[in-house]
């Protein structure tokens, strides 16, 4: 993590873990010389905020190191990007910790993450899902940012303050439960450790490290089958394509090479190839890998579309990836046969609107409800609970395979496909290709201006929401009015 004459900028927000931190660097700075200054942001949120940071820049002036303290308005930015204030914080606090470290020409920049945060993150990744990267938690070292106590969790650093007799101040955000990831600090963690394993947080912290160093050689591998089974190619003036180092337009993957690796590796480097030609290599999901890998087991010659206008093409002994240019498939754009909505952090930031002349537009955004907040009844604007979808959403028509749940009269859920469901409801045959479906796979969140699914839809318990509103010539007669199958769908 450190060596000799390096530059660190240390997070300190008051609290013990970091007080801990600051101090046990400043232990380590007489063992080999570093260069130590400490960045405090003020989130403008807790009335305390002010005396956290008094007490922090007391502190570095007893200690002879620099400080540097960051005010910010945490609450509106929050607002302003439709976001939660804890994401909103986190953003704020490592922009401060980045500008500190550039401000110095450099510096390795050390924030106070202990093995509690790390197996909070594990779990909190395991329920949402995630692959191998995700349950590997917190690294210890990721580009300049260090985290030296990782090792520790939270009753050792404590232990080690009250032995050294040091202060610090606590934060009242710590005690309750707004956050999900408090719910896990309070209830769910403590009762593993009670009531499962004693030292179940160091445990986790074992296998997070197992993880690490599984996936850092499972890329590893990726990157050698990368090597050996694609080439890259582009289109050229003649209309065939050919290797090129620059102007990439797909990949070539020889089937019988492709064949030889393990699963786990082919999954790895088609989702490798797939982000690579998207265009911000987010959004490709477990589905459009699980579509392609089909390909390579397919006899003769098939293709399927995928998200950004990619397209897999099986052509003999080879699957080909590729980019196609955006253009007109049946009179609508071909975008939208599998058009996809980027979700994540951003899509609070900035809506992802689609738009195509003499068709319409897709608007796409989330946001935190409100409480209270009553969810509108239109036809062609739908609200989702953001938590519900576990993967990113395709925008598209619908496909064999497509199938809806709704709720039966016990409350049960009853999985309809919709092949049957439009011949239920009497929807015409000439526009049952027209209409938009919004998807996971091949589950529909929306059969757009018709229904949703109910296992998507915004209960009691939902937090976040996620709006998709169609509007244009196509979908502004009836937009504001109530579906024929009732609001509630």
């Amino acid at each position: 993590m450190l060596k000799a004459s390096d530059k660190v900028v240390v997070g300190v927000s008051g609290g013990a873990d970091s007080v801990c931190l600051f101090l046990l660097l400043l232990e380590y700075a007489k063992r080999i010389p570093l260069s130590l200054s400490v960045v405090h942001v003020n989130h403008g949120i807790r009335r305390e905020a002010e005396k956290d940071a008094l007490f922090v820049e007391n502190l570095c002036k007893r200690k002879g190191v620099a400080f540097r303290l960051v005010n910010a308005d945490v609450r509106a930015l929050a607002r302003r990007e439709g976001c939660s204030e804890e994401d909103a914080g986190r953003r704020v606090r490592y922009n401060a910790f980045y500008q500190a470290a550039e401000h110095l020409g450099g510096a390795r920049i050390a924030v106070a993450h202990n093995s509690n945060d790390n197996a909070e993150t594990m779990l909190f990744h395991l329920f949402r899902g995630s692959g191998i990267q995700g349950l590997s938690g917190i690294a210890p070292v990721r580009g300049s940012i260090i985290r030296p106590i990782l090792c520790l969790e939270r009753r050792e650093v404590e232990a080690y303050m009250r032995h050294v007799s040091a202060q610090w101040c606590e934060d009242a955000t710590n005690e309750g439960d707004d956050y999900r990831r408090n719910r896990i600090r309070h209830h769910i963690l403590p009762y593993a450790e009670r009531e499962v394993s004693a030292g179940a947080i160091v445990h986790m912290g074992h296998t997070a490290q197992l993880l690490r160093e599984t996936e850092g050689f499972l890329e590893e591998q990726t990157g050698e089958a990368f090597a050996r089974c694609v080439e890259t190619v582009r289109e050229t003036s003649g209309g065939r394509d050919e290797p090129t180092g620059a102007g990439t337009c797909g990949y070539r993957i020889a089937v019988a090479e492709f064949l030889k690796n393990h699963i786990a590796i082919r999954k790895r480097l088609i989702l490798e190839a797939l982000k690579r030609l998207s265009p911000t290599g987010k959004d490709i999901a477990a589905v459009h890998v699980a579509d392609t890998l089909e390909l390579f087991e397919a006899e003769g010659n098939k293709s399927i579309s995928l998200p950004f206008g990619i397209r897999a093409v099986r052509e003999y002994t080879d699957v080909i990836l590729e980019r196609r240019p955006e253009g007109d498939v049946g009179g609508c754009p071909a975008q939208l046969w599998m058009l996809t909505a980027p979700l994540g952090e951003e899509i609070f930031r900035t809506p992802f609107v689609y738009e195509k002349e003499d068709w319409g537009k897709i608007e796409v955004k989330a946001f935190y409800i409100k409480k209270g907040q009553e969810v509108p009844i239109k036809r062609y604007t739908k609200w989702f609970d953001y938590d519900k979808i576990k993967e990113c959403i395709a925008i598209r028509f619908r496909r064999q395979g497509d199938f809806l749940t709704i709720a039966g009269r016990q409350g049960e859920i009853i999985h309809k496909s919709v092949k049957n469901y439009m011949i239920t409801e009497k929807i015409p045959r000439q526009i049952r290709d027209e209409i938009p479906v919004v998807a996971q796979g091949s589950h529909v969140l929306w059969l757009a201006g018709w229904r949703m699914s109910a296992s998507f839809q915004v209960d009691a318990s939902t937090e976040r929401i996620l709006e998709i509103r169609f509007t244009g010539k196509k979908f502004c007669e009836g937009s504001e009015t109530e579906e024929k199958d009732g609001g509630e769908h």
